[in-house]
């Protein structure tokens, strides 16, 4: 009936009031699969066609800087879209290619250009803040055609922010488009008072533009072709230097294989298993970021395109040991962003170690905190963890002494600021009213509940941050060790030893079988089975008559769907297998219990969340694990079921592969042994050999061969140039 509504039109109490940062969703990413490239701060994502459509609230377009500085790029023969024939990012995640022919032509009723008459195929490459796209057209016909290509263009220069769902009372003004011979010049001038231009440049023999088209006329023999190139250049407070695309393209082709030149290589009996490696291998080559402190692994495409303290770390770890040097970079990093002092807005303390930091219009105003944001409490424990770890697998003493000052302010705050009632857990409550309420991992506002689905008030204590509090003391007893400091090492054992004491006794609930979620502000258990107790094993904290308790209760069908185990179990009131954190399934993670499986022994709880995450892969566009995907039960035929605004890719979950084989085959390099153990190696059934290649160990190198038999792995050296040790525990 008109005017009636399946829904109250007022704002919905729980995304409004409680989560302003809400991504809000109008059409779902998984309606066509996007084609993204992201070169340094710039990132685009296209429809098949290599087009950006003007989608309301839509992710397409291309963005440089938090800002979008295209909304729309749409490619025609005349008034015709192509014909879609084939398109895909290149394995390296160098280029986009796009093949397209047109469809049935008409003039007054007759077919002047019969369909799959033209060939035309897209090149697009980004690189320095320019996407190229470079146009080949082709008549395969019989006779002479005259085409018409037509270009639609437009930049609405919104934030990120807005192309979320966030609401601006007022914005900055855009400037007339300006043409000047074969450019188009579209600008806008902010609130913060910076300009930012778009200008696309065409190379065609005839175009004619307008401010929002351009028309370009080629009359095509037989089997003739016509070159067309576009350079679409973003431009912040001044002209940005014109780049070749054949330059463009070697830039980047160079960049990516130096960073892919840095890793071990990993080759596998199985095919598919090798594209999940390779995909993800080229996605954290992709993600990775030049910045004045060294690379970063920057989060995830479209949304968290930017440096995020607990992503960064996560991402390290999982890739620690195929690429050491990652690590050394997000430690360098968070080391010369840590806060230094006192600011309520931006949720910051001394030694706390950054959440995330934004460039764009609506951050540099402070309409969002995120300009540089300290809401996480993970990020510091997790940030002396990681150091620690990168000393074992490198034995870069130089580094970690340069390091040192960073890290003592981090354990500064870890005792301080971070425990607020003294009591040797860290919790968190915000200070900013705009910041956000929940401050680990999973930081929706809604993701840290009772059993009886009421929200924790705070002070929170979470589960798995006393879990990477255990390892921060540890890791900082062993880094005092080795610069030195050996009463201070003896210290952080005592408080190590003393915090699993006390989670023990505080975080235990038999009823459910596992560690609570987290301590309310009142010291009151969250007795809610989740994911975040698996983390707990990650570490090391739980006691070991605890490991197989919690692992049953990971693995049941309440936990784990088949494909992987959820962030909330089925029998939680909570539990909604299409939300970000309360029931979704998230690859970081499972690799990370995973890994905790196979600390305790639980080699086949580790095979299974492995073989899950493989198999979830094999239904994926690219073989690419996403941010999150939902938590439906696996049926039979069925297909892990997409999130709808998920990033993809994404750091953390392109490196959960490397996290999980590590995992499995027990594999620990220690740098300053020379050595590299395996502790109880185990492969699934469908790996039938994994051949490891140029593993560093300090100033040499090191060739694997592990082959799965009936009850046990073989491993056999290749090859090793230098004096390393290769220790297999069975």
């Amino acid at each position: 009936m008109a005017g009636d509504s399946i829904a109250d039109s007022r704002p919905h109490p729980e995304v409004e009031e409680h989560d302003p940062h809400y991504i809000r969703t109008t059409a779902s990413a998984t309606d066509d699969r996007a084609l993204v490239l992201k070169d340094g701060d710039s990132f685009v994502v296209l429809d098949r066609h290599g087009d950006v459509r003007p989608v309301k609230l839509g992710q397409e377009g291309l963005y440089h800087d938090g800002t979008r500085h295209l909304s729309c790029f749409l490619l025609r023969f005349g008034p015709h879209r192509p014909l879609l024939l084939s398109s895909l990012v290149r394995a390296d995640n160098v280029a986009i290619t796009v093949d397209l022919t047109n469809p049935d032509i008409s003039e007054g009723g007759d077919i002047v250009i019969p369909r799959g008459t033209l060939h035309l195929s897209r090149v697009m490459v980004l690189s320095q803040g320019t996407l190229h796209d470079r146009l080949k057209l082709r008549n395969y016909g019989l006779s002479a055609v005259r085409v018409s290509i037509d270009l639609e263009f437009d930049a609405d220069f919104i934030d990120l922010f807005e192309v979320r769902g966030s609401v601006r009372p007022r914005r900055g003004d855009r400037h007339p488009t300006h043409v000047h011979g074969r450019d188009v010049v579209l600008s806008y001038v902010g609130l913060d008072g910076v300009k930012r231009t778009t200008r696309i440049q065409l190379e065609a023999e005839t175009v004619r533009l307008s401010e929002r088209r351009a028309h370009i006329e080629c009359l095509l023999p037989p089997h003739g072709e016509h070159h067309i190139g576009i350079a679409i250049r973003c431009e912040n407070g001044g002209r940005r230097p014109a780049i070749a695309f054949p330059d463009a393209l070697q830039t980047v082709s160079e960049t990516m294989g130096r960073r892919r030149s840095d890793c071990c290589g990993i080759v596998t009996s199985n095919q598919q298993f090798n594209e999940w490696l390779n995909r993800s291998l080229a996605d954290l080559c992709m993600m990775l970021t030049d910045t004045r402190h060294g690379e970063y692994p920057y989060a995830g495409v479209p949304w968290f395109s930017t440096p995020f303290g607990r992503d960064g770390i996560i991402t390290a770890f999982e890739c620690l040991w195929i690429n050491p040097g990652m690590a050394r970079g997000v430690l360098q990093f968070l080391a010369a962003t840590q806060a230094t002092m006192d600011d309520p807005i931006r949720d910051a303390q001394p030694g706390k170690v950054l959440h995330e930091m934004r460039s764009g219009e609506m951050a540099a105003l402070g309409e969002v905190p995120f300009g540089r944001y300290y809401g996480s409490h993970d990020a510091t424990p997790l940030f002396v963890m990681l150091a620690a770890a990168y000393l074992e697998r490198t034995d870069d003493r130089a580094f970690i002494e340069r390091l040192w000052p960073a890290i003592e302010a981090a354990l500064q705050w870890l005792e301080s600021d971070g425990d607020v009632d003294a009591d040797g857990f860290v919790e968190y409550a915000r200070q900013s009213p705009t910041g956000l309420v929940q401050q680990g991992w999973k930081d929706s506002h809604d993701s840290i509940s009772h059993a009886d689905g009421t929200l924790a008030d705070a002070p929170i204590a979470l589960c798995e941050i006393q879990a990477y509090l255990y390892a921060a003391w540890h890791g900082a007893a062993s880094l005092s060790a080795s610069l030195g400091h050996g009463s201070r090492a003896a210290e952080y054992i005592r408080k190590a030893g003393a915090l699993r004491d006390r989670f023990d006794k505080a975080f235990w609930h038999e009823a459910i079988g596992t560690y609570a979620l987290a301590l309310d502000g009142h010291k009151n258990p969250c007795a809610v089975r989740s994911s975040n107790a698996g983390h707990a094993l990650f570490t090391g904290i739980a006691f070991p008559q605890r490991a197989a308790s919690v692992a049953r209760t990971l693995m049941a069908p309440e936990s784990f769907s088949g494909w992987g185990i959820r962030t909330l179990a089925t029998s939680e009131v909570r539990y909604n297998p299409m939300s970000y954190h309360n029931g979704s399934i998230w690859p970081h993670d499972n690799a990370m219990i995973a890994a905790g499986f196979a600390r305790y022994g639980l080699h086949d709880e580790a095979l299974a969340v492995l073989s899950g995450l493989f198999e979830s892969t094999l239904h994926m566009d690219l073989h690419r694990l996403p941010e999150l995907f939902c938590g439906f039960p696996r049926g039979r035929d069925e297909a892990p079921v997409a999130y709808p605004v998920a990033c993809n890719p994404q750091a953390w979950a392109s490196g959960s592969v490397f996290l999980l084989l590590q995992a499995v085959l027990g594999l620990e390099v220690l740098a300053a042994q020379r050595t590299v153990k395996l502790t109880r190696p185990r492969l699934p059934e469908f790996l039938r050999e994994v051949r490891i290649t140029n593993l560093r160990v300090g100033p040499h190198t090191l060739d694997l061969l592990l082959e799965r038999h009936e009850f046990d792995v073989g491993i056999d050296v290749l090859h090793r140039n230098g004096p390393i040790e290769v220790v297999a525990i069975k």
